[in-house]
């Protein structure tokens, strides 16, 4: 550019201070590559760290909740440790924590004013008496429309919707641990009871070698007893490759490593649920996942408070300087749309719109959990009826049944027909024993589930964009 066609010195003595207080408001970019590999070596490494997991116990305790007195991982991980490690390391929850911590980062910068905007004209005319023209001109928008106030109420709502998400998500992670411990233990059970089982019968099946031998067992009564041996002994490799399963299982819900599932211990949860006089209320006042949907409508509420808001529009003003054929000048300007023709009137229509569908949403959801309850108070019921008849009547018979021919067998003599039946009939009822004392569990644990917690529960921490720890786990 020619030296006649350059900007005056005080014109760029005014840029350069601009600019000066523009860049240090400015963010740099970091890059942050994925590295997997990185994440692999750190996850085979994984320990798990106690001193945080105790402070989150002292939490859950001040809440009235069941958790353990401490934490002495060295005698095996019982299932009300494992409650709390899956809190702190299950992967879903961690995604749950870094979306809700998206959320806060959006109602922190929620209702900020526009930048200002700063603009420069010049021109330069080609006749040689002509001075250089220029115009400076600043402008900033003022929120008059009151938008600001309902975009930062909008994005507390949000916040506070995936707050609630997360504390569902953890209510939900700890009703699916339950269960899962309820079914590995019940799997446990069996592959002990079918051991004794076999145990009994190969201790029966030498005598009854040495009594075929001696000619008072035919083969074909022996050849009976050793095919339920063999099949009882496949039964147990079957129940190995089950055990194994629901150890993966548990394993992914406590995000721990693979190794860690030989020292989970068998037991079966115990459910307490609380007793209320009216359970409708106490569903729609505790439960988490109801909690969700309330959120989800306020902040739909607030989305179409901002799209009505945002048909009354802002006024941008500005001033400046500048010079037009050797006359200085000093410049004002003023704008302010007029809502008669569009006045955000599809935005407005697409928010009342949603607004339905969450309320939808939100009803649909409390007559599903409502079935579901009265569906699980039924089941808890039957299913107690039934395991007290098996415990109090069926499996006392079994047991001294069994007995009588273990004696009966001691002396020489044994009947392989009634031993076999009396076998069967053992392993299937204490089976379904089991079964119904896992199922009686499940039920209890999906009415803790849907009657949600005696009090709200704040969620595991979650960073903030800066490292700050704001609210529960590590990850």
């Amino acid at each position: 550019m020619p030296v006649s066609m350059l900007p005056p010195s005080w014109l760029r003595q005014t840029f350069i201070p601009v600019l000066a207080l523009a860049l240090p408001s400015c963010q740099s970019y970091e890059p942050a590559p994925l590295d997997i590999t990185q994440y692999q070596h750190t996850l085979s490494l994984r320990a798990i760290d106690v001193e945080p997991i105790e402070a989150f116990c002292q939490r859950l305790t001040a809440e009235g909740e069941d958790v353990p007195d401490a934490f002495d991982l060295s005698d095996g991980i019982s299932y009300a440790e494992g409650e709390v490690i899956a809190l702190f390391y299950n992967p879903e929850l961690r995604i749950a924590r870094l979306e809700a911590g998206v959320a806060m980062a959006n109602r922190d910068t929620a209702g900020l004013w526009e930048d200002p905007v700063f603009g420069f004209d010049g021109a330069e005319i080609v006749s040689p008496s002509a001075p250089f023209e220029f115009g400076l001109m600043g402008s900033l928008t003022i929120p008059i429309s009151g938008r600001l106030e309902v975009e930062k109420d909008r994005a507390n709502a949000a916040y506070d919707t995936q707050i609630r998400t997360l504390v569902d998500a953890e209510w939900q992670t700890r009703a699916d641990l339950r269960n899962a411990w309820a079914r590995w233990t019940a799997i446990a059970e069996r592959s002990t009871l079918l051991a004794n089982i076999t145990g009994e019968l190969e201790h029966i099946n030498e005598i009854a070698t040495h009594l075929e031998v001696a000619g008072e067992l035919n083969r074909i009564e022996h050849r009976l007893l050793r095919i339920e041996l063999a099949d009882r002994q496949l039964q147990s490799a079957e129940l190995e490759v089950q055990l194994i399963e629901a150890e993966t299982d548990l394993v992914e819900i406590l995000g721990v490593t693979p190794d860690t599932a030989a020292r989970f211990l068998p037991a079966f949860p115990s459910v307490f649920i609380t007793t209320v006089d009216d359970i409708t209320a106490r569903l729609i006042d505790s439960n988490t996942e109801l909690a969700v949907h309330f959120a989800a409508y306020q902040t739909a509420e607030d989305t179409l408070r901002l799209e009505i808001k945002k048909q009354f529009p802002d006024i941008v003003i500005g001033s400046g300087y500048g010079t037009e054929f050797n006359d200085h000048r000093v410049m004002f300007g003023l704008s302010i749309p007029i809502p008669i023709l569009n006045a955000n009137r599809a935005a407005i229509a697409e928010a009342q719109a949603k607004r339905e569908v969450v309320r939808a949403q939100a009803e649909t959801t409390f007559a599903r959990l409502y079935r579901s309850l009265i569906s699980a108070q039924t089941t808890m019921r039957v299913n107690r009826a039934q395991r007290d008849q098996y415990e109090n009547l069926i499996v006392p018979m079994l047991d001294a049944q069994a007995k009588d021919i273990d004696r009966i067998a001691e002396l020489g003599e044994l009947d392989v027909f009634v031993l076999l039946q009396t076998i069967t009939r053992t392993l299937e009822t204490k089976e379904k024993l089991i079964a119904l004392r896992v199922d009686e569990i499940e039920a209890a644990t999906t009415l803790r589930r849907i009657l949600g917690p005696d009090a709200f529960q704040n969620p595991t921490p979650i960073e903030d964009h800066t490292g700050d720890v704001v609210a529960g786990g590590s990850q």
